[in-house]
């Protein structure tokens, strides 16, 4: 079952054009096959710290139906940058110099590169950031046993990143756009510090089925047992160094992508060669051994900003029926279904893009972005 999870997140085409049906908590999103040509210019994230540059390659986007196009304008260059934080190098993006500031938060086993296709875009009409929380992407990896026996990857340690992310390098109040496990990273950021965050857009959030309080008691001694194998014995980076290898990571991605065309060569290098990093292995099973810590359902209920869900009708991983029900959370605004779309609908459909800007221009943002862009105005 830990196999199945390694790599949770990660590019995205844009073939198709969506039309959004608002109801009440729930939207539908229908799909058109109308191609749009675009400006819309991008490329790959390099390895490591420098700086992106839009290529030459024309690429096709999405639009709301009767909604802006998001490809009138050639898209922001993005950089690629570190931030010291504690003692830690952490390694993030960022693109656009104005409007709300969004911070993208990726899933298990991925980085800031997941968003690699999102962040130029946004970038028109945002300052957008994505972050690789540590332990994970380029930034620090460092070894759990440092810290004496306590937990260190956790959803609070990575909560506090993000909102001292948001305090030291955005300087503002923002927008968590976060997928998978990522959710919760943004969930418990908005829970312990409420006056940073101003909404969240969660995609695909884990239900943590193999939490502990979702175990059988008879099963929990048998739990903690196989968890201290891989932790404390060799057995574990064995069954690390057995998956994390390139048609492993290809054949993963291909059970969470419902169209496993999108499975690229590209995609798997950009999550399988930070994953290769010193320390990764134990990053890694730290957090496959985590079994314990918050549920969406213990933290959605202690939010204070507005929440919207988006879901992939089709993720195998976590599946649409059981995922319904944090829509009637009173937080959650809309719950968003995604047609055809797996566990990552922000690399595998485009229309993510125009699903964020909507949500941005909500009728619970619409007063804030409003303020903004006239504030911007007498500037």
């Amino acid at each position: 079952m830990a196999s199945i999870s390694v790599f949770a997140a990660l590019p995205f085409t844009s073939l198709e054009t969506p039309s959004l049906l608002f109801s009440k908590r729930r939207v539908v999103v229908k799909n058109t096959t109308t191609s749009i040509p675009s400006s819309i210019i991008r490329s790959p994230t390099p390895r490591g710290i420098g700086f992106v540059s839009c290529s030459s390659v024309a690429d096709k986007a999405s639009t709301l139906e009767d909604g802006p196009s998001v490809g009138e304008n050639v898209c922001p260059e993005v950089q690629t940058l570190t931030w010291n934080w504690k003692g830690y190098s952490i390694r993030y993006q960022c693109a656009g110099t104005s409007g709300p500031a969004l911070v993208l938060v990726h899933g298990f086993g991925a980085n800031s590169d997941h968003w690699r296709k999102n962040t130029p875009v946004l970038g028109k009409s945002y300052r957008v950031y994505s972050i690789d929380l540590i332990g994970y992407g380029y930034s620090d990896k460092p070894n759990p046993r440092e810290f004496g026996g306590e937990p260190f990857y956790t959803f609070e340690t990575w909560g506090e990143q993000l909102n001292d992310f948001c305090l030291d390098v955005v300087k503002d109040e923002a927008f968590f756009i976060c997928n998978s496990i990522g959710g919760l990273v943004g969930l418990q950021a908005a829970v312990s510090k409420p006056e940073i965050c101003r909404g969240l857009m969660l995609i695909d959030i884990p239900l943590r089925m193999l939490h502990i309080k979702k175990q059988p008691l008879i099963g929990r001694p048998f739990i903690r047992s196989f968890q201290n194998l891989l932790r404390n014995t060799p057995v574990g980076k064995l069954f690390f160094k057995s998956i994390a290898k390139p048609e492993t990571v290809r054949s993963i991605l291909s059970q969470c992508y419902h169209d496993s065309s999108q499975v690229t060569d590209e995609l798997v290098e950009a999550i399988l060669r930070p994953g290769l990093e010193p320390g990764a292995v134990d990053v890694f099973l730290e957090f496959i051994c985590y079994s314990g810590g918050p549920l969406p359902e213990d933290l959605l209920p202690l939010v204070k900003c507005p929440v919207l869900i988006a879901w992939g009708e089709k993720d195998p991983w976590e599946p649409i029926e059981l995922g319904r029900a944090y829509g009637d959370f009173d937080a959650v605004e809309e719950f968003v279904v995604l047609p055809e779309a797996g566990h990552c609908p922000q690399d595998e459909k485009p229309e993510m893009v125009n699903l964020i800007s909507s949500y941005l221009s909500s009728s619970s943002f619409h007063s804030v972005i409003c303020k903004e862009t006239l504030e911007d105005k007498r500037k």
